[in-house]
């Protein structure tokens, strides 16, 4: 698969981008820039939309994961422009890989500043083909390329996917989210307490918010 314009746009722009977003009042890092070398900072939330929304959506992904991607190109603009630019709903992302590959990408995702998170995610679903699935290739130095474009330095890549507390960190919330909710596929979301599983369109997802 080759990049998409989008998923370029959004890398190749970097911190500008989100930047922009953010002053549009629909993507909102979690988690304060100060803290950029600090453990937690890397285990914070990492959402987008306005905090006080009604409705938290709760997704749980894999970036190896193909429904999610579809999701995330076919379903996730009309999310954004319908229901969190407008403020209805803010979306939570909870790393639930199902694969080393896709447990290694969130690592990396999570090394980048809060703001880039969404765009980078986004980038790496649209381009699964080429970093996760192309045969032949290192899928790790795929994801580097990407991460590169992203802005990430080689020394801060090497080091997200050294980083064993924070593998250990994503599996102990994977494995409690599994507890909690019941999670057995992905995409699965939990919207104000209640779960729903399955990739789906905008008009099936937006009857699950309510006033929407």
């Amino acid at each position: 698969m080759m990049f998409s314009r989008r998923s370029m746009l959004i890398l190749a722009a970097g911190v500008g981008a989100a930047t922009l977003q953010t002053s549009r009042g629909w993507l909102i890092p979690a988690a304060s820039a100060q803290a950029a070398n600090n453990q937690k900072e890397h285990e914070a939330e990492r959402s987008i939309g306005n905090p006080d929304a009604k409705v938290t959506v709760m997704e749980f992904f894999s970036l190896t994961c193909t429904h999610c991607a579809s999701f995330s190109r076919e379903t996730m603009p009309e999310i954004e422009k319908n229901l969190i630019q407008p403020g209805k709903a803010r979306f939570v992302y909870r790393d639930f890989p199902l694969d080393q590959v896709a447990l290694t990408a969130a690592m990396v995702a999570r090394y980048l500043p809060p703001p880039q998170y969404y765009p980078f995610i986004t980038a790496l679903l649209s381009t699964q083909d080429r970093w996760a699935f192309a045969r032949g290739v290192n899928s790790t130095e795929e994801l580097w390329k990407m991460a590169a474009l992203a802005g990430m330095s080689r020394e801060t890549f090497d080091k997200a996917i050294a980083d064993n507390a924070l593998r250990t960190w994503i599996l102990q919330q994977q494995q409690a989210d599994q507890d909690r909710w019941k999670i057995d596929s992905t995409p699965s979301f939990v919207i104000n307490g209640q779960k729903y599983s399955g990739e789906m369109s905008y008009d099936a997802f937006r009857k699950l918010i309510p006033e929407a």
